[in-house]
């Protein structure tokens, strides 16, 4: 939270929110909305805020009609109200400012060559994409216009347009009163691919060696600096590293080339990364899914620099303060955190760290950037529409009972008792979490979103009941003024040939076996006893300690089966094959991991297969056995070998309890899996449309 300073401009602390594009913009012109968005990140308490991509020869160049332009006076107007509203909460405003050359989607679908140093060789990889639906297909070809790409080899007239164009939109920017501009040479656009070996192959003045690869950045950032020096800070996005093929950019030449850029003018060198095929690596690079992951990348570079470096790339508050407090970075940029609670900074000032609400990685924000569209957080339903918050307090107290204490219950608890409801939670198990506990031994992102729930239970003073069934006589003995059933989904045991076997489990007879809280019948005698033991023990307590106990000890045989490769199966049939089993995922759709956002979805279906996990689509069970699975694809017959049985399919909604709490006469809402199967983000923004109105 100490002060900082980045060229001419002075900072309240080190937290930057980086670029995360909003695509809300009108024509290029900022609206109402995205000042909105920059506005409440500012009030958090961020010290510097960086818009989205800002195309500074829009619409050429520009990678969306929705992002803003920097190319004409009429984009001003706009930049200046978000200056203001950026600074009337006491943050600076940098301007990030880019062209995005071959990945210019506005060109391609207006029929423009696009801007490349050489002609591109090869293409995508684009098997991943079997598991995109024929509609994200359709939305991502949209973008385009369903057009396909051409290119033109920038000549020295073009080189010397977009450096002149660079420092117009220099200009304009510092007369709106921002406080800095960042210069993209990264992710692919225009500045970082002549950056790199594998996409700049010219033979003159700026091809070659890295000092004539990075001539043309430094050029702009000089031509910049020469215009607006005075004005604004010059920051330059790098990427440290590129991943993912051949001739990427490595991290001597990003060192080398902060060096250079660093000569040129720059003011701060902001450390990124680029997985160089988003339908294969993108959580390696721009949206990383390690944490911390650029930090030993912009540690070197601040090693070779004198100017400050701010680090991206799932930088956690605690990751932050032990970087910049041992030197290695100057600043941290916070994006996929600052989206799910604008309110981190403050947070982390007042002392209150326990109460950020924290970004569980799912990638629903950024996915939807494949298709042109707005993003929004599973965990912060504000997102995009700031007008929700603050919480308008309740016109009149009343006694809510949340029947369920999983995340939809958890989340429809606290936003009731903020609002000054008296909230009384009951659930039939012996802990908090409901399925967020299970999904956290498979996710451990989840983890820490169940952490903040259960502070924010005790903070608020919600009043608990545990190992509690709710009935109609149990809910009237409490007498609520309403109830909110948050009771989850209905997981059914298969209606196949061997579905009733005791090796044959749904998630919930599983995580039962796992919490020790398995009836006779469920499971075998050996994992009943285990899972008991693990209950009394305090080890079943903590999913992270499951995680770690299972690693070593797993008391099921060597072969499983999954059925069913939605979300929840394939992140366990990963989970198992992680711990040494055969694991076969037969999955009845064509697309697995749906409903994850895509890249996470393409990511998960990657690593599985790489754990040695069997995948199959299309693929019809029609019967189990004491020692295997049978099923067909096709005209084809198959069958594998099962010691244990996993069914994650026919997940569907259901809320018995709720109909007859009606019919006695209580006032109920549903939320949750119970309403409608929408895992955390249906969950969690379900319950901010009952629990904000109520």
């Amino acid at each position: 939270m100490s002060p900082g300073r980045i060229g001419p401009m002075e900072l309240r602390n080190r937290i930057v929110l980086p670029a995360m594009d909003m695509n809300v913009s009108e024509d290029g012109e900022i609206e109402e909305r995205e000042v909105a968005h920059y506005a409440a990140r500012a009030a958090g308490g961020a010290g510097l805020v960086i818009t989205g991509a800002c195309a500074i020869a829009f619409p050429h160049g520009a990678a969306s009609t929705k992002e803003p332009g920097l190319s004409e006076d009429r984009f001003v107007p706009g930049l200046r109200a978000l200056a203001d509203a950026v600074h009337a909460a006491g943050a600076k405003l940098c301007v990030q400012s880019t062209h995005h050359g071959k990945v210019a989607r506005v060109d391609t679908a207006n029929d423009r060559p696009l801007l490349a140093p050489s002609p591109p060789t090869g293409g995508y990889d684009m098997s991943a994409l079997v598991d995109s639906t024929p509609d994200e297909l359709r939305r991502m070809a949209s973008a385009t216009a369903g057009k396909h790409a051409t290119y033109r080899e920038m000549t020295h007239d073009d080189i010397a347009w977009l450096v002149a164009t660079w420092a117009d939109a220099a200009e304009r920017v510092a007369r709106a009163g921002a406080d800095a501009i960042e210069v993209h040479v990264a992710h692919g656009y225009i500045l970082g691919v002549f950056l790199n070996r594998r996409d700049n192959r010219r033979t003159d003045e700026y091809g070659g060696p890295l000092a004539n690869r990075a001539r043309l950045a430094c050029e702009v950032v000089r031509a910049v600096k020469d215009r607006v020096g005075d004005r604004l800070a010059v920051l330059v996005r790098l990427a440290g590293e590129e991943y993912g093929e051949d001739g990427g950019l490595t991290l001597d030449e990003a060192v080398e080339a902060s060096v250079l850029l660093e000569a040129a003018g720059a003011d701060a060198i902001h450390v990124t990364g680029w997985g160089r095929n988003p339908f294969d690596n993108f959580t390696d690079g721009p949206l990383p899914a390690q944490v911390g992951a650029y930090l030993d990348n912009a540690a070197a570079v601040r090693a070779r620099v004198g100017v400050p470096v701010i680090a991206v790339g799932r930088v956690l508050p605690e990751v932050a303060e032990e970087a910049i407090a041992a030197g290695r970075v100057d600043f941290a940029a916070m994006g996929r955190q600052l989206l799910a609670d604008p309110e981190l900074p403050n947070k982390l000032r007042d002392g209150r760290a326990e109460q950020v609400r924290p970004c569980i990685n799912c990638y629903l924000c950024v996915a939807e950037n494949f298709f042109d569209d707005t993003p929004f957080c599973a965990v912060n339903p504000a997102l995009g529409n700031e007008t929700l918050l603050p919480l308008r307090p309740a016109s009149a107290t009343k006694h809510v009972m949340v029947v369920g204490a999983g995340p939809a219950g958890l989340e429809s608890a606290r936003l009731l008792a903020e609002r000054g409801h008296r909230v009384t939670v009951v659930d039939r198990s012996d802990r908090l979490g409901g399925t967020l506990w299970f999904s956290a031994l498979t996710t451990p992102d989840n983890e820490r979103l169940l952490r903040w729930h259960e502070a924010e239970v005790a903070r608020l003073g919600i009043a608990v009941r545990l190992r509690t069934t709710a009935t109609v006589e149990s809910v009237r003995a409490l007498r609520p003024d309403h109830v909110v059933v948050a009771t989850g989904a209905v997981r059914p045991r298969p209606d196949l040939p061997g579905g009733d076997l005791p090796h044959v489990h749904t998630g919930d007879t599983l995580r039962a076996l796992l919490l020790g809280t398995a009836t006779a019948g469920e499971g075998g005698a050996v994992l009943r006893t285990l899972g008991r033991l693990g209950r009394a023990s305090g080890i079943t307590r903590s999913p992270e300690a499951v995680r770690r106990l299972t690693r070593r000890f797993l008391p099921v045989g060597k072969d499983v089966v999954v059925i069913g490769g939605s979300l929840v199966g394939l992140e366990l049939a990963e989970f198992l094959a992680e711990r040494g089993r055969r694991v076969t995922l037969l999955h009845e759709g064509r697309q697995l991991g749906l409903p994850m956002a895509m890249p996470r979805r393409w990511t998960a279906v990657k690593a599985a297969g790489a754990h040695g996990v069997d995948l199959h689509r299309q693929a019809v069970v029609t019967r189990i056995t004491e020692s295997a699975v049978e099923w067909t694809e096709g005209e084809r017959s198959f069958s594998a070998a099962a010691d244990l049985v996993v069914h994650a399919d026919g997940t569907c909604a259901g809320s018995p309890l709720a109909d007859e709490l009606r019919v006695a006469g209580f006032a109920v809402d549903v939320v949750g899996d119970a309403a409608d199967v929408g895992y955390i983000h249906g969950a969690v923004h379900s319950a901010w449309e009952v629990a904000t109105v109520l």
